[in-house]
């Protein structure tokens, strides 16, 4: 089944939007759980929409959770709303008084593309204690410090990536888009000393993607340091069309383990 509707959110101070997909039967047990996030020009039912989501779902016993986020890259946003604390402490709360979800970590998951990707990585590497898997398909923003370095301030970054991205980047950072280690997915997997603890990470970004050597490389940085990462790729670019197929390869390799 799925379920589209709004609810107020006391993070967020404001309803907002959420679909989910939970199965048309249930065992009797508490399901799996796994957060989808979308991206940047995207809103919460864009993986039930854009994506076989609604047929794979139909192969797990686990329910799908895709939540509205804006253009706030899954941040405590310096002017805008704390989308990052209601992603990682309401939403879960939430869902677990009102869905029969499993609160073990080992059954939870959190994926997302593009930005999403970026924030699935950033509430795993922040939370680890939440989440037993955690997918990233072409993810922006993985060596923050050096692109914020190399656009030498906030003027140099409107010449480089545009009008609205600036903005949102403004909303995010400040006026001033300074770099915060909150934000760093590489800062915040340097902090985390025991890996036994720590998620599960699949990675995936198409061949063709201008994203894929930031991707490979934040993979290899996370192999180095000791945690479990599996990247893939394939030719594909940034579109739904490679997202789909990372999702339910992602998927298959979370609920049903390894092949």
């Amino acid at each position: 089944m799925i379920l589209r509707g709004d609810y107020f959110s006391h993070a967020l101070e404001m309803e907002t939007g959420i679909t989910i997909i939970a199965p048309d039967e249930f065992s009797g047990q508490p399901c799996k759980v796994v957060y989808l996030l979308h991206g940047i020009c995207g809103r919460s039912g864009d993986w039930a929409d854009y994506t076989l989501m609604p047929t794979y779902a139909k192969d797990y016993q686990a329910i799908f959770i895709m939540p509205e986020a804006a253009r706030s890259f899954y941040a405590d946003m310096k002017y805008g709303l704390n989308y990052f604390s209601y992603l990682v402490d309401e939403l879960p709360g939430m869902c677990n008084s009102i869905l029969k979800v499993s609160q073990k970590r080992e059954d939870t998951g959190i994926i997302g593309a593009s930005m999403g990707g970026y924030g699935a990585l950033k509430a795993a590497l922040s939370k680890p204690q939440q989440y037993g898997f955690c997918g990233a398909f072409s993810s922006p923003c993985l060596m923050l410090k050096e692109h914020l370095e190399y656009a030498e301030g906030a003027l140099k970054f409107k010449e480089l990536f545009g009008e609205r991205l600036f903005k949102d980047f403004q909303a995010v950072f400040g006026e001033k888009i300074e770099w915060n280690p909150k934000e760093d997915v590489i800062e915040l997997a340097g902090k985390h000393s025991d890996k036994t603890m720590m998620p599960e990470f699949f990675l995936a970004c198409g061949a063709e993607d201008m994203l894929y050597k930031d991707n490979l490389r934040f993979h290899n940085i996370l192999k180095e340091s000791g945690y479990d990462s599996t990247f893939e790729t394939w030719q594909g670019k940034h579109d739904w069309m490679f997202f789909d197929e990372a999702l339910k390869r992602a998927l298959k390799y979370f609920l049903k383990g390894r092949k």
